[in-house]
């Protein structure tokens, strides 16, 4: 190895043992942790943070050929996946053998490198338990009776200054070392200028909507003209008129004083142009000086993607001689220069990706000589730009791709999803999977994968910090992982809804549209209220009901249209109905200290210029409480409208005796009139002489069945506004989608039937 290869790796050591301070602290505190009286949830979280944590720096190991870190890594990992399938927590005793091997790994990364920084060719690793048992455990160097002495995990430090290339020396007088600490606390008070900038808007705001109503004002004095000429014609009266003196003065003074007034206001009028004209212009001033100290402070921590992308090509060399595999890593944009702390956290994420292109991607050359590939893969990371504010990271390889199949077969094995859906699930819907938790398509454990936590990382870290990530595969032909992310963390553009009385904010970038629409447009699918946009049917929920808040009702004099705004996560859209959409502006992120450091559905907070505090929503958590919460919108979002039960008449159409008496018996109890048809074209008939306020109705049924039943009652002009409901065993995508091509109103699941879903229903469309 060259002076300079060894100094490189040497400088990527310094990096990485901050790294692992970081790890070691977080397993050290999961393991105190773990040792007292803690609920078992709590005991399960830190069993899963310890987890995570080990499975990383594993990782990050590997990638600079600490051999005895990784060894040591996969111990704990090995133990704590034992522990997290059985749902136990370690004994006492075992408890020892975990604080040996993390004093183990503790002593390796303190020791002085002697020599060179590095061998050439990594070492054989230190043997592990070759069993799963924890009590198996042992610390490599450490004598089983020895001691567990405590040991103190040394702060990171930040590492030497390195310039970006040897051959590139500036000038001492050109560049100034400063702590990367000083630099933040330089870039948060730049930050915090931001709300004088959001202030200043605010201010120019309320002088531009005082302006306004003084303008209203004159506009309604000009209308009351021929009335004041009037009364001035009136307080001069003609000689022979009777009005008495005390009169008419009194009429002149009240006619001065209007005078008054209108000069007064006029004049007011004036001075509040003038404040406004002032405020703009600060405004703008301050906007712009805001912006560039922003812009500049933030430059003081952008990097280069060839900081974090230094390790890849040789941790990718690494994986595939350990597998017998050959790849090149082609880097594409590295130049392309992002904010520090984003590429901090993507580093894992980045490791995991790299190891499962390797693992699960690439095939072994002989393998891919059969499909008529070149024997040498190509793993390819691309860095763009996108719309000036954010990047787009590409990590693709051209391997054999993702098998759906076995990704379902997974996800059915971890009860993560059940064989019918599994069978309904598009192509998009299954590649999803790939990012839960737990998830492997892998057969065995391996130092590789296996465990189903690398891609979950991917999606937590990249979400966490404001962005999406997808992934595109093609089998046989090669896998895409695409992320888009902010290059900044700071500050972001939000939307501002009205939610229950409350403000929010809503990411930007999560939300793909704003729409309206009307209670009449709300269809059931499965008992979850939905909207019908360009063809696609999109979830519906309430963000009041989603934040558990108490919901007002609009008053009648509203609008009959409800304000929505569709969110994204991955491949998945919902649309959250919610009382106002008020504002887009910037943002500046204030994030929860402790106790408030992990809040279901909030993110964080920030200031208005208003002055008012308004959360910030977590996009994530949205998507996971909606789908927990089976709330209809109609009776929150929207005036709810009076049950007609006692008035109203329903027509049940049901060939099954069985089900037909049940249905019957569930409307009357609620005090509907019930009458029932044994099949399509009987209930048709009925419909044409008598009168329904609305129908339910089977679909597999003699003679007529649901969907056509439900044709005929839309193309007849008397009953085409009758809304109906169907309930039946069909449940595939591609039924309902029939049933709501012809006409229903909702469509209900048997095998998920609950009866308050079908009151629900009947209480929203009667």
């Amino acid at each position: 190895m060259s002076a300079r290869d060894q100094e490189f790796l040497k400088s990527l050591r310094a990096t990485f043992k901050i790294e692992a301070g970081e790890h070691l602290q977080t397993i050290a505190t999961g393991l105190l942790e773990l040792e007292k009286k803690l609920q078992a949830s709590e005991k399960a979280s830190h069993v899963e943070k310890v987890f995570r944590a080990a499975h990383s720096l594993k990782g990050a190991a590997r990638a600079v050929n600490f051999d005895e870190v990784e060894s040591i890594c996969e111990s704990l990992e090995d133990s704590f996946a034992v522990w997290k399938r059985k749902g136990t927590v370690p004994t006492p005793a075992e408890m020892d053998d975990l604080h040996r091997l993390l004093n183990s790994a503790i002593k390796v990364l303190n020791a002085p490198e002697s020599g060179s920084a590095t061998p050439t060719e990594k070492t054989s690793p230190v043997p592990h338990p070759p069993t799963s048992d924890p009590s198996a455990l042992t610390a490599p160097k450490v004598s089983a009776n020895q001691p567990v002495e405590p040991t103190v995990i040394p702060p990171a430090t930040p590492p030497p200054y390195i310039p970006a290339s040897a051959a590139e020396k500036s000038p001492a007088a050109d560049t100034v070392r400063i702590s990367v600490a000083k630099l933040d606390a330089q870039l948060l008070e730049a930050e915090e200028m931001l709300a004088v900038k959001l202030t200043a808007a605010q201010r120019a705001s309320d002088l531009r909507e005082l302006s306004h109503e003084l303008n209203a004002w004159r506009k309604e004095w000009a209308l009351v003209q021929p009335e004041m000429r009037g009364l001035r014609q009136t307080s001069e009266p003609p000689e022979s008129s009777v009005t008495s003196p005390a009169s008419a003065l009194g009429l002149t003074r009240l006619i001065e004083f209007v005078d008054w007034n209108h000069d007064y206001f006029h004049s007011l009028e004036n001075k509040v142009a003038a404040l406004r004209q002032t405020a703009e212009q600060d405004h703008t001033a301050v906007g712009k000086l805001v912006d560039d100290l922003l812009a500049d402070s933030k430059k003081m921590l952008m990097l280069p993607v060839s900081t974090l992308g230094a390790m890849f090509p040789k941790l990718v060399r690494d994986l595939c001689r350990d597998q017998g595999k050959e790849s090149d890593l082609v880097i594409r944009g590295e130049e392309f220069e992002i904010d520090k702390r984003i590429l901090e956290e993507m580093k894992d994420p980045f490791i995991h990706l790299l190891r499962n292109c390797v693992d699960h991607g690439i095939e072994k050359p002989e393998e891919r000589v059969k499909h008529g590939k070149p024997p040498r893969a190509t793993i390819t990371i691309v860095v763009s730009p996108v719309n000036g504010n954010k990047v787009e990271l590409l990590v693709s390889d051209d391997g054999s791709g993702i098998d759906v199949d076995k990704v379902k077969e997974a996800a059915i094995q971890r009860n993560l999803i059940l064989p019918q859906k599994a069978h309904e699930m598009t192509e998009t819907e299954a590649l999803e999977l790939i990012f839960q938790t737990d998830l492997s398509t892998s057969p065995i454990i391996t130092q590789l994968s296996g465990r189903g936590l690398g891609l979950a990382i991917v999606r937590e870290k990249t979400e966490k910090l404001g962005g999406r990530v997808s992934v595109e595969s093609r089998r046989h032909v090669g896998t895409t992982i695409r992320i888009a992310l902010p290059i900044a963390v700071a500050t972001f553009r939000g939307i501002l809804v009205e939610v229950a009385k409350r403000q929010f904010v809503v990411p930007t970038s999560q939300v793909e549209r704003v729409v309206r629409f009307k209670t009449a447009d709300i269809q059931t699918v499965e008992g979850r209220e939905t909207l019908s946009l360009n063809g696609r049917v999109i979830a519906l929920a309430s963000m009041a009901q989603t934040l558990e808040l108490f919901a007002t009702d609009r008053p009648e004099s509203s609008p009959t249209a409800i304000p929505a705004i569709i969110l994204v996560a991955g491949d998945q859209r919902i649309a959250f109905a919610v009382d106002a959409v008020l504002d887009e502006q910037e943002v500046l992120v204030k994030r929860f200290s402790r106790p408030l450091s992990r809040v279901r559905n909030i993110a964080g907070a920030t200031v208005l210029g208003s002055g008012r505090v308004a959360p910030i929503l977590n996009v994530a958590d949205l998507f996971k409480s909606a789908k927990m919460n089976r709330g209809a919108v109609a009776n929150t979002a929207a005036t709810a409208k009076p049950a007609k039960v006692e008035s109203a008449r329903i027509l049940v159409v049901e060939d099954s005796i069985t089900s037909r008496m049940l249905l019957k018996g569930i409307l009357e109890s609620t005090g509907y009139q019930v009458k029932t048809a044994v099949d399509g074209l009987e209930g048709f008939s009925i419909l044409r002489t008598q009168e329904f306020d609305l129908v339910v109705s089977d679909v597999e049924m003699p003679r007529l069945n649901g969907f056509d039943l439900t044709a005929r009652i839309r193309a007849d002009k008397k009953l085409a506004e009758l809304p109906v409901v169907l309930v039946t065993a069909l449940e595939s995508r591609e039924d309902r989608e029939r049933g709501i091509d012809a006409g229903a109103d909702a469509y209900l699941v048997k095998s998920s039937f609950d009866q308050s879903n079908l009151l629900e229903a009947i209480r929203r469309l009667i």
